[in-house]
């Protein structure tokens, strides 16, 4: 599947993460407990929902970077450029424990956002909330904190796993204040017609609960 166009991703970002997951579940192409994040804050709920392909890599912060690490954070640069755009970085923490020092700030944020990255998704920590929310750099991490220790890049392109999903280079990302979920190729163009068909059905209950002419009877057998 080529790359979805301009118009193909604004009618996906019409959606909130909640209408896009009920969508999926209608083409039972995974099981409904999978492709979504867990324990990872939306930390600008303000923004509309971001919608990007995944630039995968691997962080840590607790040691200082070697000589190899030293040349990972240009690959990793290199491979975002061979990323369709739009882009979000997806970062996995590999600290244990986690949050020990921030890769993202205001600096890594204006070089993603000039890389073409919309913002960021990882495990770990952000900083700098106000010069970065100024920029409209989207953040979705674990936690906030002030130090960025050693904190360097060390494999880039590989599968990253953050909050719980495997992310792959090139999945196509859906997030905003209610979550980070990966929406599957074969089915991202007929998402948004299948959110409508969602929302007709749920408002149909919902009208009815709040008519003058609700009743439980009617309700448990779907007559209304």
């Amino acid at each position: 599947m080529g790359p979805l166009s301009e118009t193909e991703l604004s009618a996906l970002r019409a959606w909130p993460t909640p209408a896009i997951s009920n969508a999926i579940e209608t083409f039972n192409v995974r099981p409904r407990n999978q492709g979504y994040m867990s324990g990872i804050r939306c930390i600008f709920p303000d923004f509309e929902p971001m919608v990007g392909y995944a630039c995968t890599a691997t962080m840590i912060a607790d040691m200082p970077p070697n000589e190899k690490d030293r040349s990972a954070g240009q690959a990793h640069w290199d491979n975002i450029l061979k990323t369709p755009s739009p882009r979000v970085a997806v970062i996995q923490d590999l600290d244990e424990p986690r949050c020990i020092g921030p890769l993202w700030g205001e600096v890594n944020a204006n070089i993603h956002r000039a890389l073409g990255c919309l913002g960021v998704v990882t495990d770990g920590s952000v900083r700098d909330l106000d010069e970065v929310h100024e920029l409209g750099f989207h953040f979705f991490a674990a936690d906030v904190a002030p130090s960025h220790a050693y904190v360097h890049i060390l494999d880039s392109g590989i599968p990253a796993k953050v909050g719980g999903l495997v992310v792959n280079n090139g999945d196509l990302i859906h997030a905003d204040k209610h979550g980070v979920v990966v929406i599957p190729h074969e089915i991202a163009r007929d998402v948004p017609q299948a959110c409508q068909a969602v929302e007709d059905r749920e408002r149909r209950v919902i009208n009815f609960c709040k008519s003058p002419d609700f009743d439980v009877e009617k309700l448990k057998s779907g007559q209304f």
